[in-house]
């Protein structure tokens, strides 16, 4: 599908590699399809290889796209994305799509173009040390001063990705490494300095306390964060907490650990999290976290937080065990290692029903449901998404940009299966949504791929829909309009009187032309009519904009204000 956009003029037998021919057959032999990427000067050989070879390159429209793309991409298949960019002002603009994919601890390798060698430090056109700048926001970074390196470089920043807890990875190239040529590609020389962790054996005795606390415990609650997703662990989960009617909580970017309608699902935890999932970490007796930090997102006041239970915490990043809530029973462990140790261990013992604790948690949620109030003369962004999830039954993509329309997303979309929701967790990236959308579509195309997002983010990275049109991406964007920047403004509203400074919109741009400039198709939906325009856009088999006006002071609720604990939510009727 995509080779069509390259050209092709393969290397002659005899002809020497040069350090970007080498470099895409590694990438090759490493299983990469396709890369996302913006051309530059620094950068030249390697996009001639690029043409030369018929690479299949992206072509994104800004480098911070480029790695939100490739973000999209590794979320939604667990594969390594891989970015190219030049140097200087491409690296740089990098950044933040890094920093996101640190956060969030997404598998990355990112290639910076760099001024030769003999230029370094010279402060040359467009030379800027990435290596210094990437240092906080990756897992490891390289400089490639030799061509015949360059294979044992990348295979290790491959591994070093996806080891242990996965991340970002920087692989900076010189321009005279990416031209030179070279009949020798492994000299058993390399500029490697990272030593990848060795696997340890699992606590067996630890893990055998936490099972019998388990047991013992008369209101027991599992937290499945985003490891159990990394780990592809989601099968082992969902048989252990069935085996033993253990009630989970999810985070935001694990939503679809379990059904949306499991019955012992309670929905997301957290600053925005069901009432039934807060009040379920106030009251619980053990808490088991598998695969999650405890941010302050989930865990709005440490010291409060969970304040009647013994805690285990089993996790891959030793460095997270007891950072942030004191762990009795901490675990270094892949998370589908633990889940199948536990589950296999355990089904010969005695356990109990805790029927009277199911039955606490479902009085909650019928009590206190997520609700919103309607209006036949208003688009309501809930009742929006709520008919997104029926028209696609539970199981697109959903990708989503950052603000209230995350949110409510995450609140009222029937998340179903892992890797089902493609957002910016840790770092919270206004411009997210749109590229991590083509990625995703890229990675999956046989999925219905839906972004929501706010009249604010697409503003941000919107010259990406040139891209969508390239390819001919099959996306629906949903452009929830409520002519502010909904959460800072909610934020302003609840905490600083109502001083809106900065957060209403006096004027926008018209995104149904705009998308028309485009050449994406586009519709504004009407109150009257709304649910039938939005069923013709799901019937068609293309990309489309939708822009729907919403409500300037809608809330997003339940929440929890700074510093207050979780049973403490605003919004609860």
């Amino acid at each position: 599908m995509l080779a069509e956009h390259n050209k092709k003029d393969q290397l002659k037998e005899d002809d020497l590699a040069t350090g970007s021919d080498v470099l895409l057959e590694t990438l090759g032999q490493q299983g990469v399809e396709l890369v996302f990427g913006y051309p530059g000067g620094a950068v030249l050989p390697l996009y001639d290889a690029v043409y030369r070879q018929s690479f299949d390159n992206i072509l994104v429209r800004h480098e911070q796209g480029a790695v939100h793309a490739a973000e999209g991409y590794a979320k939604a298949t667990g594969k390594i994305g891989v970015v190219f960019v030049t140097s200087g002002p491409g690296a740089t603009n990098a950044i933040t799509g890094i920093a996101d994919a640190m956060l969030d601890s997404i598998p990355l390798v990112v290639f910076t173009g760099q001024v030769g060698c003999a230029a370094i430090g010279k402060d040359a056109f467009q030379e800027v040390d990435i290596l210094s700048i990437t240092a906080p926001v990756t897992k490891q970074n390289y400089q490639v001063h030799d061509v015949k390196n360059l294979p044992k470089v990348i295979e290790e920043a491959f591994a070093v990705a996806v080891s242990g807890r996965s991340g970002p990875v920087v692989i900076d190239l010189p321009k005279n490494v990416a031209s030179d040529s070279t009949s020798d590609k492994d000299d058993g020389k390399t500029d490697a300095l990272y030593s990848i962790q060795q696997e340890e054996k699992l606590d067996e005795a630890m893990l055998s306390s936490i099972h019998e606390a388990l047991l013992q415990a008369k209101k027991p609650l599992v937290l499945a964060g985003g490891g159990v997703i990394a780990a592809d662990a989601v099968p082992e989960l969902r048989e252990f907490v069935h085996e033993f009617n253990f009630p989970v909580v999810s985070t935001l970017v694990s939503l679809g650990v379990l059904p949306a309608n499991d019955s012992l699902f309670l929905g997301m935890g957290g600053m925005h999290g069901t009432y039934q999932a807060n009040m379920a970490f106030y009251e619980c007796d053990f808490l088991l976290n598998i695969g999650s930090r405890f941010d302050d997102r989930l865990a709005t006041n440490a010291a409060e937080f969970a304040p009647n239970a013994r805690i285990a915490h089993i996790d891959i990043d030793e460095s997270e065990l007891g950072k942030v809530i004191t762990t009795e029973f901490p675990v270094r462990a892949d998370a589908r290692k633990a889940l199948d140790w536990l589950t296999s261990n355990a089904k010969t013992r005695t356990r109990q029903e805790h029927k009277e604790w199911l039955q606490q948690l479902t009085d909650w949620r019928q009590q206190h449901p997520q609700n919103y109030e309607t209006n036949e003369k208003q688009i309501k962004p809930q009742a929006v998404i709520e008919e997104v999830g029926r028209l696609t039954a539970g199981d697109a993509t959903i990708v989503t940009d950052v603000g209230q329309h995350q949110m409510w997303a995450a609140q009222y979309y029937p998340f179903k299966r892992p890797r089902q929701i493609i957002t910016s967790g840790g770092l919270g990236t206004m411009g997210f949504g749109l590229p991590a959308a083509i990625g995703a579509k890229l990675a999956v195309p046989e999925k219905e791929v839906v972004l929501f997002v706010g009249d604010g983010g697409i503003q941000m990275t919107v010259e990406e829909l040139d891209v969508i049109r390239e390819y001919k991406l099959n996306i629906k964007i949903i452009i929830l309009n409520n002519k502010a920047l909904g959460m800072v403004r909610q934020w302003q509203d609840l905490f600083y009187e109502k001083r809106r400074s900065q957060t209403i919109f006096s004027g926008q741009p018209n995104f149904i032309k705009l998308a028309h400039a485009y050449g994406i198709k586009s519709v504004k939906l009407s109150p009257k009519s709304w649910r039938k325009t939005l069923a013709d856009v799901f019937a068609k088999n293309e990309s489309a904009l939708v822009e729907a006006d919403i409500p300037e002071l809608e809330q997003v609720y339940p929440m929890i204000a700074p510093g207050q604990p979780n049973q403490v939510m605003l919004g609860v009727d």
